[in-house]
């Protein structure tokens, strides 16, 4: 797992974030789905299959849109698209995606099939060979991490412990605190070190402080798991058992002293640039000298860093905690973190626990998707170029990039029509507006692995240096001016974000195809579901968190007192709108960590609606399947979040998810657009019909 820490508005995540959270994502040998294409046919073109963009037998027209929109756009989608057994849930981007990994499962299998000239090709080919290979990886069982655990072994007191970590984060194990490169909060041309909480088993500090008898539940759940990789580490369940509770008790602690996630969202929470000595005095029972040199990291005089309080608790923690127990908590995580790699004992074990258990996954995945994703996620932009050839035209850029221009001239307008922004701040928004970087498709200059080793008989000693050489160009980046070409997806990834230190979109090609994107059809449903999409990455720019940054992505205060009181007074709106709504169960939405999300979702479809009555202002438009233009366009932008959810991974990312769920990421918007109930003739009273002074808006 990279290092690097960021600030980051990931937008739409269906279950595809393999990279962000590797032992959630396992998977291990089984039989692969009749359309995706076999080893035996690993020379065959692949090809991505065709959904429109506005698919009518989705939709379910008993249903009144102005009762229910969500479902009368996507119950049709539900019913014919039950969860499958590997996945923890199932929407239009998870569908997407898997459609991604058939087609890149294609490209690689060629790559992997003869000796090929291009060195970009032959390494993903035989990474991919390597990984497929299911009975050497069983053979070898936990051997190939023997290395880490007697480094672990060696260390003679907590003092020996910096090399150790620094060498187990250069690795990707997840453990401590978490540490990398950063643009300067206030000068984002420059990259700094930055110091993180972290080290954390469960997926985040809520599980480990929360009383409800299901968190309970978990955290007795979680101890079972913990003592499972111990046994499987060969200690007899008694130790194993005492080992456990160990590492919960260093975790709680750890957990404790931890920033919620609504915190993080504040940039000036997470902000704290001292001096290299200043760390030094803040947590001096951990060598951070050995640790930096260890790391290779280039000399540095500033780094930033995320929660003091945090490494306070550590710094405590290292003279209360005796190097036994220390040497205990690391076997434990990198096991933990390394077990996807491992024999099919480990992988079992992780499926489990994080998504069988957290999740609510079925199966397990066979064995060819773990190892595209493990492709996709360490030699993305190797894998990329052979993705973008095949599946991103010029044309569709460029028509990308029209609809983006289109979006931001709306934007524009609609700031300029705000009446509770003074002119001063209204200026100040546009400036920034205008300095938004679009980067859309792919990388102007793409990744080299050139020094990265990859041997076709080693796929754990592949995954180990491939995270090592990306820990190693993260913190090679410090001192050095910022990369704005630079992505942090991979092409064939579906998802897009915005980046507010950088001020930019970025559009994945993955991202960028039916039924998301739709050459073959009218404007409408585009610009409802693309269209939305661009717009919602826009709208972060100046939602609560993206707000706080300028045109040049410093955090930097550029609102008049009254103005940025006026937006929290109508970002709030929004806020309590949306902390009505209900995840599962008796939990509702935390719409204090949701608030970036949902403020984009509203800020987007507008900014999409008024995009697109522009760029069809000309045209004669027609009522197509029995639905009119607009109502075409809002039926596109709902379509793109047809779901399906387990109640276990509701419950999950009620706590971790900035997200809502996907019938109030529509509902949530229609019911604060009049447009919409104009379109469906809606009557006041109905439920997608709020009272004009009710109205939520933002931007």
């Amino acid at each position: 797992m990279s290092r690097k820490i960021l600030l980051l508005s990931f937008c739409f995540v269906a279950a595809t974030t393999f990279a962000q959270q590797p032992m959630g994502q396992t998977a291990t040998p089984g039989t692969s789905p009749s359309n995706a294409p076999s080893a035996a046919q690993g020379l065959v073109e692949p090809t991505l299959p065709y959904i429109p963009s506005l698919d009518v037998s989705a939709m379910d027209r008993s249903v009144d849109p102005c009762v229910d929109f969500y479902r009368y756009s996507c119950a049709g989608w539900e019913q014919k698209n039950p969860i499958p057994a590997d996945q923890i849930r199932w929407d239009v981007y998870s569908k997407l995606y898997e459609d991604n990994l058939n087609y890149l499962r294609g490209i690689l299998e060629q790559a992997s099939a003869a000796k090929s000239p291009d060195a970009v090709t032959q390494k993903i080919g035989d990474y991919y060979a390597a990984c497929m290979d299911e009975s050497a990886v069983e053979k070898l069982g936990a051997k190939p991490m023997q290395p880490a655990l007697d480094q672990v072994q060696a260390a003679k007191n907590v003092h020996d412990l910096a090399p150790v970590v620094a060498r187990l984060h250069l690795d990707g194990d997840s453990l401590l605190f978490d540490s990398g490169s950063q643009q300067d909060p206030d000068n984002s041309d420059a990259m700094i070190v930055g110091v993180g909480q972290g080290g954390l088993g469960l997926p985040d500090r809520d599980y480990y402080t929360k009383d409800d008898a299901k968190s309970k539940e978990i955290r007795a759940r979680y101890l079972q798991h913990v003592q499972k990789m111990f046994e499987l580490l060969g200690d007899p369940p008694a130790t194993a058992k005492k080992e456990a509770d160990t590492v919960m008790r260093i975790e709680t602690s750890l957990a404790k002293a931890s920033l919620t996630r609504v915190d993080r969202r504040d940039p000036y929470k997470v902000k704290h640039k001292m001096k290299a000595a200043e760390l030094n005095i803040l947590a001096p029972n951990f060598d951070w000298s050995v640790y930096f040199s260890t790391a290779q990291v280039p000399p540095f005089e500033i780094l930033n860093v995320e929660s003091p309080a945090f490494l306070k608790e550590l710094n405590a923690q290292l003279t209360s905690t005796s190097l036994d127990d220390w040497k205990s908590y690391l076997r434990f995580h990198v096991a933990n973190s390394r077990s996807p790699f491992l024999s099919s004992a480990f992988v079992n074990e992780n499926f489990e626990f994080y998504r069988q258990y957290l999740r609510g996954a079925k199966e397990l995945q066979p064995r060819w998707k773990r190892c595209v994703q493990y492709v996709d996620r360490q030699l993305g932009e190797a894998l990329g170029q052979a993705y973008v050839r095949k599946t991103f035209p010029p044309e569709l850029k460029a028509a990308t990039l029209d609809m983006t221009k289109e979006i931001e001239d709306a934007m524009a307008l609609r700031v300029q029509q705000l009446d509770w922004m003074s002119p001063q701040t209204k200026q100040q928004a546009l400036n920034k507006l205008h300095a938004i970087r679009n980067k859309i498709g792919y990388p102007d200059k793409w990744r080299d692995y050139s020094s990265v080793v990859i041997a076709r008989d080693d796929f754990y000693g592949n995954a180990e240096r491939a995270e090592e050489f990306e820990n190693h160009r993260e913190f090679n980046k410090v001192g050095k001016p910022v990369d704005r070409t630079e992505w942090d997806m991979t092409p064939p990834t579906v998802n897009a974000y915005f980046n507010p230190q950088m001020n930019d979109i970025n559009f994945p090609a993955g991202v960028l195809q039916p039924p998301l994107y739709d050459a073959k059809l009218d404007d409408a449903p585009n610009y409802g579901n693309t269209g939305s999409t661009i717009g919602h990455e826009l709208t972060h720019g100046f939602d609560d968190e993206g707000r706080q940054f300028d045109a040049k992505g410093n955090l930097k205060d550029w609102w008049t007192t009254q103005d940025a009181e006026q937006f929290v007074k109508h970002a709030d709106c929004v806020v309590d709108q949306y902390a009505k709504y209900v995840v599962v169960d008796d939990i509702h939405i935390n719409s204090k960590l949701t608030e970036g999300e949902d403020v984009a979702d509203l800020g987007g479809t507008i900014l999409a609606y008024i995009a697109w009555k522009s760029a069809d202002k000309d045209k004669q438009l027609t009522n197509r399947d029995g639905l009119t233009p607009d109502q075409r366009f809002f039926v596109g932008f709902a379509q793109w979040a047809c779901a399906n959810d387990r109640p276990e991974d509701l419950r999950a990312r009620a706590i971790t998810d900035p997200h809502s769920p996907a019938k109030y990421r529509i509902n949530g918007v229609v019911v604060n657009m009049p447009e919409f109930g104009t379109a469906f003739s809606c009557k006041a009273g109905q439920a997608m019909v709020k009272p004009g002074d009710k109205v939520c808006k933002v931007w």
